[in-house]
């Protein structure tokens, strides 16, 4: 049975790996080669900060009619440093990643100059000091700023800087597009550096997260300029009308509720729900239980249990900073975080925790 299933497994990631490495991805890496492109940039897939700063090196290199290639870097199956050793290389940009280790320094053997961006503060840790970084790495970490955003400077700044004085001065983004882009930029920024402070972050997170199918630019040629179209205003609305949505389909099922003991009783009681067939709305039917739970005088935790592969599964959501969920599943095989968590639960046990209702009925 292990085996069987460390197969399955393998195959399933095997399968993934294929369908990634698409053969316009293996076509594309040839036709650069035969064309001697010489300018490679690699962007986090699927990040929207990769994405967008793909954008930004995409639409310098158009400005100045530079041969160049983009390509999606997925930890899935990682493109390899021998799938760049072409001639003549000169630049390769890591955007909004670092790579496995030792890639960079691998690619500083083969390329001219390799210039990496990212924000994020573990890839502090991974940063190797300056001494001993071969002088062509060129390493633009910086945690107060998201990828997109520094790759927007960065070329912005080359652009104004290559362009000769006498040209009329050509800004990286169209005027019509730029203010609606910086708007942009800065809510995926709030959300790359964990801030969540902008107005109606989290409506633009789900709105934009309907967005991710897009971001692979082998797969979807038009992606720069569905990249220029985006709004916030209408990430947002998309993000409401969404959540609207699902938060009304998760009312919906609401009459059913019944209290727990949580722990049998040890963790005190809650109100709670069987949500087989609807487990996709465990947080929204959870936030609300939590409400309505601490409305009831229970604690403010909601409990959802669904079947999920022949084993009862329960999720616990509050919407109480104070209270912590995670110490219950936490007793029971489970994980999570002070807000959400959840565990497989035995039947008998789960029966116990009901109990209540039986003796009331």
């Amino acid at each position: 049975m292990i085996l069987s299933s460390l197969f399955s497994r393998r195959w399933q990631a095997s399968v993934i790996s294929r369908n990634f490495r698409s053969n316009a991805a293996i076509d594309a890496l040839s036709r650069a080669s035969e064309e001697k492109i010489t300018n490679i940039a690699l962007y986090n897939y699927p990040s929207f900060s990769g994405a967008f700063a793909a954008l930004f090196a995409h639409l310098y290199h158009s400005h100045l009619n530079l041969p160049f290639l983009v390509l999606p870097f997925s930890s899935i199956e990682p493109i390899r440093v021998e799938d760049l050793n072409f001639e003549c290389l000169e630049t390769c940009y890591l955007l909004d990643f670092i790579g496995p280790k030792g890639f960079v320094f691998e690619l500083s053997r083969i390329f001219q100059r390799v210039v990496v961006f990212d924000h994020r503060k573990s890839t502090v840790a991974e940063v190797p000091r300056v001494e001993h970084c071969p002088e062509n790495l060129i390493l633009q970490i910086d945690v107060e700023k998201s990828s997109s955003i520094a790759v927007y400077d960065y070329f912005s700044k080359k652009l104004a800087e290559i362009m000769p004085p006498e040209r009329e001065i050509v800004e990286l983004v169209n005027h019509e597009d730029r203010d609606r882009l910086a708007t942009v930029l800065k809510y995926i920024e709030d959300g790359d550096l964990r801030r969540w402070v902008l107005p109606d972050i989290k409506a633009f997170n789900i709105g934009l997260n309907k967005e991710r199918s897009k971001l692979n630019c082998i797969n979807n040629p038009d992606m720069f300029d569905e990249l220029l179209q985006m709004s916030s205003i209408d990430l947002i609305a998309k993000g409401k009308s969404y959540s609207f949505s699902r938060k009304d389909a998760a009312n919906k099922l609401l009459g059913k509720a019944f209290r727990i003991r949580l722990g049998r009783g040890f963790y005190g009681e809650c109100l709670g729900i069987r949500a087989d067939g609807h487990s996709d709305l465990s947080n929204e039917i959870g936030e609300e239980l939590s409400i309505r739970s601490a409305a009831a005088g229970l604690r403010p935790i909601g409990a959802v249990v669904y079947m999920q592969r022949g084993n009862l599964k329960m999720c616990l959501r509050s919407t109480d900073s104070a209270t912590d969920t995670s110490e219950i599943a936490k007793m029971y095989g489970g994980g999570g975080c002070h807000g959400s968590s959840s565990f497989i639960i035995r039947m008998d046990e789960y029966n116990e925790w009901i109990s209540v209702n039986w003796t009331k009925s």
